[in-house]
């Protein structure tokens, strides 16, 4: 039977098969540019849902590879938790925090009323009414731009939920092909990837679990000494020590700071003097204490690597920054640890090859030639 005629076979293709190599890589990269880009709005989503297998994981190994468990039951129940645990609480906080900000920038009087008993006692002058409610707006957007999800609409935030709990599912559902896919399409060997994975592991159990303890105590603890204290709207404060405690500078002083000097405005100076000497000498030694312990236990990481991808972080992605940044500081660095790794070895070969091109030939054994 006569094949039949492939016109495409007669012509003559212009390009050579190194350039159709680098045309090739180019089109993979532009498409995936544009798919970052068209994803930009909902990446946190499936930022998020790295985290969350990363935290997840091991209960989904103890359960499924382990005790045999339906895996299907297991994701499901995993994605229960999350939205139980994780979503609605911090959309609930959060909104908490958002309105009371607004309101505080709509109307500075409360605020403005203790700035000026402040300045009675002090004899300083502080700041012009302007002045303060320039910086609770400036706050009030800030907060927003770290929080895109909360300051938009609900259906936005409603999307970004379901991508990623969709995209937790399938995870989990086809880790085996997840992760194959990771070792089969990432440049790098073996060596890199298992470093970059303790790397991941090390970032999200030091940045997430344990900075979620550190930040929960400090929540509770100042909470509570605002309201033995009698410091107004101490619940309201202790979810604002919340956020605060995820900075790793000011952190917590930045709420029962301001509480002391309130009550030092309000003539309550005993009530002032017990609020700094438990932030001085608890809130602080209990933040310092737990960081030191969940370090070692949960993961390595260098504070300046957690400051640094803190800012960095929350910078470009919001909230979600808070793990993504430190995690990049550190994968550059172990992307620069794995490039004098692989530049030591090419150097030795190099090396190596030079001794063999340049050793002088064997002599002549003298008995062999008798």
């Amino acid at each position: 039977m006569q094949k039949p005629f492939n016109l495409f076979a007669a012509v003559e293709n212009i390009y050579t098969p190194r350039q159709r190599y680098v045309l090739l890589v180019a089109s993979l990269l532009g498409l995936a540019v544009l798919m970052l880009l068209g994803l930009a709005q909902y990446l946190t989503a499936f930022l998020a849902a790295g985290i969350l297998f990363v935290v997840f994981r091991p209960w989904w190994v103890a359960l499924v590879h382990k005790r045999r468990w339906n895996a299907r039951l297991v994701t499901i129940g995993i994605l229960l938790i999350t939205v139980v645990v994780l979503v609605i609480p911090f959309y609930s906080l959060s909104s908490l925090l958002l309105d009371r900000l607004i309101a505080f920038a709509q109307n500075p009087d409360q605020i403005m009323g203790v700035v000026h008993k402040v300045e009675k006692a002090t004899g300083f002058k502080i700041a012009e009414q302007l002045n303060v409610r320039q910086l609770l707006l400036q706050a009030g957007a800030k907060v927003s731009g770290w929080l895109p999800t909360l300051a938009s609409s609900a259906l936005n935030f409603l999307v970004i939920v379901g991508l990623m709990l969709f995209t937790m599912y399938y995870m989990f559902m086809q880790e085996t092909y997840f992760l194959l896919g990771l070792h089969r399409y990432l440049p790098f060997r073996n060596e890199t990837l298992e470093d970059l994975g303790e790397s991941l592991k090390n970032n999200v159990n030091a940045n997430v679990l344990g900075q979620v303890v550190v930040a929960l105590v400090q929540s509770i603890l100042t909470g509570l000494t605002l309201w033995i204290f009698g410091v107004p709207d101490a619940l309201f404060w202790g979810v604002v020590a919340f956020f605060m405690a995820f900075l790793p500078v000011l952190g917590t002083p930045l709420v029962w700071g301001p509480a002391a000097l309130y009550q030092f405005s309000q003539g309550n100076n005993g009530q002032a003097i017990g609020i700094l000497l438990v932030g001085f000498i608890v809130i602080i030694n209990v933040d310092n204490v737990l960081r030191i312990m969940l370090a070692k236990r949960m993961g390595d990481i260098h504070p300046l690597v957690t400051l640094v991808g803190l800012v960095l972080g929350v910078e470009i992605f919001g909230l979600i920054g808070l793990v993504v940044g430190p995690l990049l500081v550190s994968y550059f660095l172990v992307l620069m640890e794995v490039f004098r790794r692989e530049n030591r070895t090419h150097q030795q070969a190099l090396a190596a090859a030079e001794k063999e091109v340049v050793r002088p030939p064997l002599a002549a054994d003298p008995a062999s030639e008798g």
